[in-house]
């Protein structure tokens, strides 16, 4: 645990360096911009293969003219938003501001952008709170700017589910999320391991991250939903190229993913919680195995696809993950810090380097906004953590 007065001097710090960069920067990069491929697999997915990638911290070959460089660097530029409870998943919307859930309230609200102004625009009908379920990740439709459609992850009473809710933002505040149109349920719940992230991705398709809720037994079970990442058409239905017929089961093997992010080659990563041992973050490629519970880190077994970088369990507890300036930037829960993992191609160029170790407490989404710009989300608030005065709240960073 840091100390009280290191966390408070930095935070008088960032309230000084103001948010106006993140103002000025309007929207984030649009998630769309490419279709499948002519076989139905997703851009930037490798066609067939069955080798892993290199180990973490090592180079996978010579790096590309273009690769991030070894050491890389973290600003803390802005603190967009404070006071807020229990937040997890966050979205740009079109014109700089944010719409951030709180997992235990069940609802969501708008963060003016320059004036840090949280107005709550809604609660979602049907969300059960509890252990690690709630209201989770969130993603705005790839027609937003004509539909209005905001998707919603969150646990219920019997399930996991996703949702749509229309934004009209005529209606008076807290009343302006339409009701919930059920795109996608069945999922397993927990108290613990509910995965949680979505994320539409280039081939404008929906993708999720979930969990085994503790029952190791759904990774390995293709019939089940839990301890998968799963890919459908924005109606919850399975996509035509996906690795088995009539089924959104994209990759298995997973133990609880919470963070999923899209390369500038349109490569799917995703960051998942070990169990004692290691953390990892993955490269994904439709119909691969992951190995848990059989297999956990690199361990090298035939029939398993080992991670591209791990970490001991208290130096991550990974969530969200974001892609930019040629690295993966990963928030650590348990390990309260920011890690950069500098890519080429499929594999690491350096060892993952850490930011902002303790500073801020357990960190749980980054979003990138494009070129050098990163969003960082704390999770103080979340049961877990040994929140001070304003927290949680969203930070601005520039990134190298």
């Amino acid at each position: 645990m840091w100390p009280g007065a290191r966390r408070r001097g930095v935070l008088a710090a960032v309230a000084l360096a103001g948010c106006g960069a993140l103002l000025a920067a309007g929207c984030s990069p649009p998630a769309g911009g490419g279709g499948a491929r002519p076989d139905g697999s997703p851009p930037g997915a490798a066609a067939g293969g069955s080798g892993s990638p290199g180990p973490s911290g090592t180079p996978s070959g010579p790096p590309a003219a273009s690769a991030p460089p070894a050491r890389g660097a973290v600003t803390v530029t802005g603190e967009v938003a404070k006071g807020l409870e229990s937040p997890w998943g966050v979205v740009p919307l079109p014109g700089g501001d944010l719409l951030v859930a709180s997992r235990d309230k069940g609802t969501i609200s708008r963060i003016a952008v320059g004036s840090g102004a949280v107005t709550q625009i809604g609660r979602v009908p049907g969300v059960a709170p509890g252990g690690e379920g709630g209201l989770m990740g969130l993603a705005l439709s790839p027609a937003f700017a004509s539909d209005r459609l905001v998707y919603a992850y969150f646990t219920t009473e019997s399930d996991n589910r996703i949702a749509r809710l229309r934004y009209d933002e005529q209606r008076p505040p807290g009343q302006q999320l339409g009701a919930p149109d059920t795109v996608f349920r069945g999922i397993p719940k927990g108290l613990v391991h509910n995965g949680g992230r979505i994320a539409f991705g280039p081939d404008r398709m929906l993708y999720a991250g979930t969990g085994e809720t503790g029952e190791t037994g759904l990774a390995q079970d293709k019939a089940s939903l839990g301890g998968k990442i799963l890919r459908m058409t924005p109606d919850g239905e399975p996509v035509h190229g996906n690795p088995e017929p009539d089924s959104v089961v994209y990759s298995y093997g997973h133990r609880n993913v919470q963070g999923l992010a899209w390369d500038k080659d349109k490569r799917l990563w995703a960051a998942e919680f070990g169990q004692n041992t290691w953390d990892e973050l993955n490269l994904i490629e439709p119909g691969a195995n992951y190995g848990w519970p059989e297999a956990e880190g690199k361990a090298g077994r035939p029939g398993f696809r080992d991670p591209v970088a791990v970490w001991k369990t208290d130096e991550a507890s990974p969530s969200g993950i974001a892609w930019a300036q040629g690295s993966v930037w990963m928030a650590g829960l348990k390990g309260k810090r920011l890690w950069r993992i500098p890519l080429s191609g499929t594999g690491p160029v350096a060892e993952p380097e850490a930011f902002l170790e303790g500073k801020y407490g357990r960190l749980r989404s980054v979003v990138a906004l494009g070129g050098d710009r990163v969003l960082l989300v704390t999770s103080e608030t979340d049961g877990r953590g040994s929140p001070e005065a304003g927290d949680d709240r969203i930070l601005t960073l520039t990134v190298r």
